[in-house]
């Protein structure tokens, strides 16, 4: 990543230092010292006190303190990132915790349905299907020429929320958030994307506030000519750039990666982090039933690129760690969709979930297919919310001493069941996770701290992993060695609390860790662009940027 340039050059640049108030990465406000405001022409243009970063830290959260609603805070924030990025990913950092819900799920999610009517200033690249033959020269048009990582979405299953067109530019912006502050990879090398192929969400177009493409969603070749055009364009202007797929649809996800993934750097965070995130709450989660990966009955609740995905990776892992064959792993990964239990006997089913569809009485309820299976582990990738009933739950803990229940839906609103509910039913031997965070929950005398299988945990250090050294390609090993790495920060202080992931707090260790293990692969595997540093911790440890304010004079 470029430095940030010299002084002398930033004088030569901008005679007005104004410039350097507006410039979100060259901004520092009120820390501006005495020698840099003489000699970057800011003398009166800011008030005399010249305060630390620490200070301005304080009073920024004095003023996230006042806001009344996560809505707001997530607008305070996004205004701060507009006008002080340095300042920004300082609190973000400092504050990891009380921000990830508010810079990403589940108020991202809100923010994204709101985002025509909150829109303040525009963030990233807008990639529209009236511009088709014109996405390279849009690509040039974003200022930073060494990008890194793309995170590209074309906003039709934005979280659990379905088509939101082109509002679901704040999924991008967010992850490429979460990136810097838990993976520590530079700003100016994330760029987001949405891909504008119209919406199919009749709300949104018939909102007057909206502003992206008012027709139905392109499908078929013309759909497909737009992704090629894009990645295209990409691999002219970035050709260093790792892209993540990120909420695309069913019909596209599987798709998109299965034609990319051996042609470009890319990987589905849908698909492929959030295997690697549940494969290692699953890890941690044996370690308190005493069970191995190879005796569990998984079943399923939803059956898209989240749970397929899942499977496909703890498929891997059993063979790889436990010597299974493909049949008996596949045969230990169960799936209900909405029309019930996925059999041989269904028709008409996806190609995705052929693999696992079994041999097996058909049910079309998914309490029928608990008492029919009995399952060691259910997980809920659904977004269909209290679909974890009471019963379902009870009948869990009656099959199981220590039942796994996973509810990873977004946001919130979305969850199949909460951890409190998880907790009741089954008198507090649940092992549980969620996709989004919940509170402690004290049962019978003992408090219990979920943990959140958050995403975040595994993108930012297999991205900073990849682009450390260059990788042209993204694999399936890349994640599995995620998921044990993370399983393996996991202490026996967290999983007596109930906690099957490290502290939030912890993540850009645990991402630092990831993204080590990650360029292991890479250079194994022959995909590395340069040769294998001596130290690779080290080297890696080097690539992470840190938010301290630069010295201009």
């Amino acid at each position: 990543m470029t430095d940030i340039a010299t002084s002398k050059t930033h004088a030569a640049k901008f005679s007005n230092g104004m410039h350097y108030l507006h410039d979100p990465a060259l901004n520092k406000g009120t820390a501006f010292t005495e020698e840099e405001r003489e000699a970057l022409n800011l003398r009166g243009l800011l008030p005399p006190g010249i305060q630390t970063l620490e200070e301005q830290v304080m009073r920024v959260m004095g003023n996230y303190n006042r806001k009344t609603s996560d809505l707001e805070k997530y607008i305070f924030l996004v205004a701060l990132q507009d006008r002080n990025q340095t300042l920004f990913y300082r609190v973000v950092m400092d504050h990891l915790e009380t921000m990830m819900p508010i810079i990403y799920t589940p108020t991202v999610g809100l923010a994204c349905q709101e985002y025509a009517h909150i829109f303040r200033r525009p963030r990233g690249v807008f990639i529209a299907a009236k511009n088709k033959g014109r996405f390279s020269d849009i690509l040039r048009n974003w200022p930073d020429r060494d990008v890194r990582i793309i995170v590209v979405t074309d906003g039709e299953r934005i979280l659990g929320l379905g088509d939101l067109g082109v509002a679901g530019m704040g999924i991008p912006s967010g992850k490429l958030s979460l990136y810097t502050a838990c993976a520590g990879i530079h700003p100016a090398g994330c760029l987001p994307v949405t891909i504008d192929v119209g919406t199919n969400n009749v709300d949104m177009l018939h909102d007057p506030l909206y502003f992206g493409m008012r027709h139905p969603r392109i499908r078929g070749e013309a759909y497909d000519e737009i992704i090629d055009e894009f990645v295209l364009a990409v691999q002219e202007n970035f050709p260093n750039a790792l892209i993540q797929f990120e909420d695309f649809g069913n019909t596209n996800a599987f798709r998109l990666l299965n034609k990319y993934r051996d042609r470009v750097c890319t990987f589905n965070d849908d698909i492929q982090g959030t295997a690697s995130m549940s494969l290692a709450g699953l890890y941690s989660a044996l370690r308190i039933t005493g069970k191995t990966l190879a005796a569990q009955k998984i079943l399923f609740l939803g059956a898209g690129e989240a749970g397929t995905g899942i499977a496909d990776l703890i498929v891997t892992a059993m063979i790889h760690d436990e010597g299974l064959s493909l049949t008996d792993a596949r045969r230990r990964c169960w799936f209900a969709d909405s029309k019930g239990l996925v059999v041989k006997s269904r028709e008409k089913l996806a190609s995705h979930k052929l693999p696992y569809a079994h041999d097996h009485e058909y049910h079309p309820y998914f309490m029928d297919v608990v008492r029919a299976l009995k399952p060691t582990a259910i997980i809920g990738v659904s977004g269909q919310p209290g679909t974890f009933t009471g019963p379902v739950l009870s009948a869990m803990a009656e099959y199981n001493e220590r039942p796994i229940v996973f509810a990873l839906s977004n946001p919130t609103s979305r969850s199949e069941c909460t951890a409190k509910e998880a907790y009741v039913w089954t008198k507090g031997r649940a092992v549980f996770a969620s996709g989004s965070p919940f509170e402690p929950v004290t049962l019978d005398g003992k408090t219990f701290v979920p943990g959140q299988g958050n995403n975040a945990y595994i993108f930012p250090g297999v991205g900073l992993g990849v682009i450390s050294c260059g990788a042209k390609r993204v694999t399936n090993d890349m994640f599995l060695a995620a998921a044990k790495t993370l399983a393996a920060e996991v202490s026996e202080a967290d999983l007596n609390r109930g906690s099957i992931y490290p502290p939030l707090k912890r993540v850009r260790e645990v991402s630092w860790k990831i993204a080590v293990a990650v360029a292991e692969i890479v250079f194994d595997q022959g995909l590395a662009a340069i040769p294998r540093p001596d130290d690779l911790p080290e080297f890696i440890q080097s690539k992470m940027y840190e938010p301290v304010y630069p010295v201009y004079a």
